[in-house]
């Protein structure tokens, strides 16, 4: 571990005086590139940094320990502690060495669709787009809405929007799979409980150049952008709808103001289905037991269960329940995403630990 990290310090060094070097910082694609990279390995180094000195504290007060005057005695006190920290900060380095996601950076497209349930479904999958809102803007993300299905009482029978910030897909990507609500709807007369779902599918933005799709390939149709009325309805047909002759995929776009910028966009959603659908191919042709990472990747599993009459939000993944359910509905995510991760998290370790 120590030879790599020492590798990963000298890697940081290097890009550190390429970023005091006139000639990159007069490149601004280069310098952006070189700041993105020394950014990333400046927590590793900075723990790195920390362990060598507590390494070396430790050595020095087990040297000193050996004595028998008052400052031996200090320094047997301090062994417990330094061989702790010791202990943790190799602990936190492991976790750092581990093979990342390279897409956990990227910026999202999020699919809600209405499921099982019918209005009380579209309804709840109204719920759900406000839970991702909610918990974008406690994050500081950048919410942009794309396409949307409404009912004509709130709710969505399909809605896409996109997430942008650091580390969007990182968090969100946990959210793919079934969501399931149990609750009594307002127009049950009887007071029974109805089970509703509704999908939800996390994509990471993918860039041109990982996805090329032959201009044969699509058949482009515009149409006039739907709305509620007054004067941000479109009178001209901007929106865009894209048809993948091959796959049969069909993306919609009508919230930009100009007909390119819905053509761009909706091309931009098409190459991350695309990318996913190669994706998922190559995952199950590896091997059967790359679906038993967090969650099964099996978009008809029921992830996560929001019960009402409970206040009870159950994560069937990680057998976790909260009992504040208005909390969860309003952004408070973090409580499962944190073990989701952790749980990935440690997956990857033990799996670099099998490779080593």
């Amino acid at each position: 571990m120590e030879s790599a990290l020492s590798a990963i310090e000298q890697k940081y060094l290097q890009l550190t005086a390429q970023m005091a070097d006139p000639s990159v910082v007069a490149d601004y694609a280069r310098y952006a590139e070189v700041s993105r990279l020394h950014s990333e390995l400046q927590p590793i180094v900075d723990t790195y940094r920390r362990w060598r000195k507590v390494r070396q504290e430790l050595i020095d007060n087990e040297q000193l320990a050996r004595g028998h005057d008052e400052l031996a005695e200090l320094a047997r006190l301090e062994l417990d502690q330094l061989r702790a920290e010791k202990e943790r900060l190799e602990k936190e380095l492991k976790l750092m060495l581990v093979p990342k996601d390279p897409k956990d950076e990227r910026d999202v497209f999020v699919e809600i669709r209405a499921g099982a349930g019918g209005e009380e479904a579209a309804l709840f999958a109204a719920d759900l787009l406000r839970m991702y809102v909610r918990y974008a803007e406690k994050r500081r993300w950048k919410v942009e809405m794309i396409d949307a299905n409404e009912t004509g009482i709130g709710g969505y029978k399909e809605v896409v929007f996109a997430v942008r910030g650091k580390g969007a897909y990182s968090r969100l990507k946990f959210e793919s799979g079934v969501h399931r609500v149990q609750r009594i709807p307002a127009t049950e007369a009887n007071g029974r409980i109805h089970t509703s779902t509704a999908t939800v599918v996390v994509l990471p933005e993918v860039d041109e150049i990982e996805i090329n799709i032959p201009p044969s390939d699509i058949e482009v149709e515009t149409f006039r952008s739907r709305g509620a009325g007054g004067q941000n309805v479109q009178k001209n047909e901007s929106a865009v709808r894209i048809i993948h002759k091959p796959t049969g995929i069909v993306v919609s776009v009508q919230d930009e103001r100009s007909q390119t910028q819905n053509r761009l966009r909706a091309m931009s959603i098409l190459r991350s289905r695309l990318y996913e659908m190669e994706r998922q191919r190559q995952a199950e042709e590896i091997a059967q037991q790359r679906r038993e990472q967090v969650g099964s990747g099996d978009r008809s599993e029921k992830i996560r269960t929001y019960n009402f009459p409970q206040n009870r939000v159950t994560d069937h993944r990680i057998g976790l329940d909260l009992y504040r359910l208005s909390d969860v509905l309003d952004g408070d995510l973090d409580p499962f995403i944190d073990e989701l991760a952790a749980r990935e998290q440690a997956q990857r370790l033990q799996a670099a630990a099998l490779t080593e």
